[in-house]
């Protein structure tokens, strides 16, 4: 990937503007069709969402999309949308005790209500207000309750696979769990036992930074700096780590470059939340420590999607995907989704973009000018290249918004063109949703902020990048 050092927020101004547009003409769309008795939309096929049953996983992108819609153009529809889908879909979705996912839809969802509400920019009834406190209160206990201990502070919130299976992606559900804490939520268990959400919290971001990380340091033959494990698995019955896995990568021994995507982010927005730790919750989960985990796993993780990536920063579906081999030294030009042998995804590339930001504006709160200047040029590299034609779908009768999208390539779920080999074309709403994050979010960067966070607002935007 090449890092643009030059590029700031205004070169992307006009095309933000444009993406808003086609954004609120998708949301119309699909509002106007979708029923949520046919399950959550997931991913296009010949440009119309469709669904999936696998894990539920995506039904609060779509409120959150809308409801992210809004806080860029102040639509009032797009409120009503976001805020009565939230409230009729996303409430029974607080007690779902079968996924790993509460991070995705509860925070994209409810979160976006509560933060509004500590920024002042919704003005809530009490009853509203304590109606989103509580689901989010509940949703945290929820997603805790799926717990193995490995003890001596290690643990972590299974995936739906079983106790034996740590996702990488559950990192970023981990937001559930801390914004739950910080509303005073606690999980309640037998004989009165109380188990602290931010100790289980800092339990996850532990083991999944030192089983589904890599660092260089010869855990395997394949032990790259940075290669991500997308599934570790462990006897629950002593807890042993016994092997990587995956369910949507290639091999246990390559990076699934979503779950990339998602440690990276992961890793950056729980950085801003040890930020506003009080000292007796510092020590309680030795903070210290963990910060310094957190940091080398997004350096290690961002440093390897720089060198796995093509030169405008899309990344292939997985690293080692067989057929890379035919497109020769594909990283030394811009991807070309279009090809015959390897599908690239554009969803991993905006979750990492936004990754990339947040990191970089941590480093820069945190005494690290120049390195964190170089992450936020690496993310707004990448937000330039999704906002191109090539990426941005500005097609009426399509329903997607983000063009080439990957779900699940080994299950073959993915939609295949006619005449076209691989699947590419497509969209899928994590995609969608997650580049109207990054979008929003450059925006608040080039009014100077504040940068919000899953746990509010309040941090500056750094002045050499507007």
């Amino acid at each position: 990937m090449e890092i643009l050092s030059t590029l700031c927020t205004r070169d992307i101004a006009d095309r933000a503007r444009r993406f808003w547009a086609w954004s609120a003409q998708k949301l119309e769309r699909l509002y106007a069709r979708w029923k949520f008795d046919d399950g959550a939309p997931v991913f296009t096929v010949h440009g119309q969402y469709t669904s999936r049953g696998w894990t539920d996983w995506t039904r609060g992108f779509l409120h959150g999309s809308a409801l992210l819609q809004y806080e860029a153009t102040g639509e009032e529809s797009f409120l009503r949308m976001g805020m009565d889908g939230t409230l009729r879909d996303m409430t029974p979705y607080v007690t779902h005790f079968g996924v790993h996912d509460h991070g995705f839809n509860c925070i994209s969802t409810f979160g976006t209500l509560w933060r509004w509400m500590e920024e002042g920019r919704l003005t809530a009834t009490l009853e509203l207000r304590r109606h989103v406190e509580l689901a989010l209160q509940v949703s945290g206990c929820v997603q805790a309750r799926r717990w193995t201990d490995l003890g001596n502070g290690f643990g972590y919130v299974y995936s739906f696979n079983g106790p034996h299976s740590l996702f990488v992606d559950t990192l970023r559900s981990m937001r559930s769990l801390a914004l739950a804490h910080r509303l005073g939520a606690a999980l309640h268990g037998e004989q009165d036992r109380v188990d602290s959400l931010l100790v289980r919290w800092a339990a996850h971001l532990r083991t999944t930074l030192q089983y589904n990380v890599y660092y260089g340091e010869g855990r395997d033959i394949y032990d790259e700096p940075g290669r991500v494990a997308h599934e570790s698995l462990f006897n629950p019955l002593n807890g042993s780590y016994r092997c990587p896995s995956t369910q949507q990568g290639y091999s246990p021994f390559s990076t699934w470059t979503r779950g990339l995507a998602w440690a990276l982010l992961g890793c950056a927005e729980e950085l801003e939340f040890t930020d506003i730790l009080s000292p007796t919750e510092r020590g309680a989960v030795q903070a210290d420590e963990l910060v310094a985990a957190l940091r080398r796993a997004a350096t290690v993780t961002a440093e390897f999607y720089v060198r796995h990536s093509s030169l405008d920063g899309l990344p292939p579906w997985d690293t080692g995907a067989p057929g890379l081999t035919a497109l020769g030294d594909w990283r030394s030009r811009p991807a070309d989704p279009w090809n015959d042998h390897e599908p690239f995804d554009s969803s991993a590339a905006a979750i990492a973009a936004q990754g990339f930001l947040r990191f970089g504006h941590w480093l820069a709160r945190h005494g690290e000018p120049e390195a964190g200047r170089r992450w936020q040029q690496a993310g707004l590299t990448l937000t330039r290249t999704l906002l191109d034609p090539a990426y941005l779908i500005e097609d009426e009768h399509h329903e997607g918004l983000l063009r080439h999208a990957v779900y699940h390539r080994p299950r073959g779920w993915d939609a295949i063109p006619p005449g076209r080999r691989i699947p590419c074309g497509e969209s899928c709403l994590w995609g969608d949703y997650h580049l109207r994050e990054l979008v929003l979010y450059v925006q608040r960067m080039a009014n100077g902020g504040p940068l919000w966070t899953f746990f509010g607002s309040g941090f500056p935007a750094e002045e050499t990048l507007l």
